[in-house]
């Protein structure tokens, strides 16, 4: 499959996403230093968020609008008020378009309700994502496939069922170009809660490209996500955790992002085939193997012994294998210390 100009499968180097979230800290300035940076890394796409507070939640500051849970990095906040600080301006939304373009990048949204797709419609965005959040969302995932563009859809805290439902929902609507990423909907998520074996699985029963959005802190888990047969990583992005922000905690830095970039290139390159034997490139360090040889000189009908017999480098005498074999033998004729112990030299 393809997004944009990208191709996306195993034949391919990874595609990375870098995800903009609420690191904008609500300034444009800074949402367009985030797009140069991601640039920079080499990353194929950015990607932002598309709501207002008001399609996500309610303004209520009690009961379940209000953030209680004391391992969560948005403690003592309602909903709405988060949403708020977190969003994307709508506004904003073409002129990032058009930066990341200009530097050659992809960007796309995750549309978190319906009016959402109807105005990235009106932008040309080149894909969609469905957050883990949505993705028991059905109308919101009919109506995103139904735009025929190339889906990905988060499945955090998704059962079998509910991927299930979701993929045939996708398909059924007219989503031709589907990706399924594993997720683990903590934030950030610690590389034992995060599975990556389920990658290949998922491959198996849902006939897709599958891939990984990575909460967890560094790109360990990312890198191992496409040495399992990952084609598409996406991972939160700021230009510098201290700064602050809604997703920061758990955001990779630019330089962190450029080894993403690398490492999960250098994890896909080094999959290669199953294979046995030496390689084209390593067929010249064959001589750098240890071999038997004449370790003092012999004379005709002299007896090789471990003080005149020697398994050494280079490669070039009989295998290592023969040593005990040649033991006792005596040799036909004259040869230097340095000669490498052929079947020609036995009486």
């Amino acid at each position: 499959m393809q997004i944009g100009h990208h191709a996306i499968g195993t034949g391919h180097r990874p595609f990375i996403i870098a995800e903009m979230s609420g690191n904008h800290n609500q300034s444009l300035d800074r949402a367009m230093e985030i797009v140069e940076a991601a640039a920079r890394t080499g990353v194929q796409a950015l990607k932002l968020q598309t709501y207002t507070a008001d399609t996500m939640t309610l303004a209520i500051n009690e009961g379940e609008f209000f953030i209680n849970d004391e391992q969560s990095l948005w403690k003592g906040r309602n909903l709405h008020d988060l949403y708020k600080q977190a969003y994307t301006p709508w506004e904003w939304h073409k002129p990032i378009m058009d930066r990341a373009r200009e530097l050659g990048m992809l960007c796309f949204s995750t549309p978190f309700d319906e009016t959402a797709v109807d105005f990235l419609e009106s932008l040309d965005v080149p894909a969609y994502k469905i957050a883990s959040f949505e993705n028991i969302h059905i109308p919101l995932i009919r109506k995103v496939a139904a735009t025929g563009k190339p889906l990905i859809i988060s499945t955090g805290m998704a059962n079998l069922a509910e991927i299930d439902e979701a993929v045939r929902t996708a398909r059924a609507a007219g989503c031709r170009d589907l990706v399924l990423l594993k997720c683990t909907s903590t934030y950030p998520a610690t590389p034992q809660n995060t599975n990556v074996a389920t990658i290949p699985h998922m491959r198996q029963l849902f006939n897709c490209e599958i891939g990984l959005s990575d909460h967890t802190m560094g790109i360990g888990a990312s890198v191992a996500a496409v040495a399992l047969g990952g084609t598409v990583i996406e991972k939160h992005f700021t230009l510098r955790r201290a700064d602050g922000g809604v997703d920061s905690t758990f955001s990779l830095e630019p330089e962190e992002l450029a080894a993403l970039v690398v490492e999960t290139e250098r994890a896909w390159q080094s999959l290669g085939e199953v294979r046995y034997g030496p390689t084209e490139a390593e067929k010249k360090s064959l001589v750098f193997r240890r071999s038997i040889y004449i370790a003092k000189p012999v004379k005709a009908g002299d007896v090789l012994t471990p003080d005149n017999l020697r398994c050494v480098r280079p490669g070039l005498g009989l295998p290592p294998r023969y040593y005990e074999q040649l033991l006792g033998r005596k040799v036909s004729h004259d040869a230097p210390a340095g000669t490498p112990m052929s079947w020609d030299l036995l009486g």
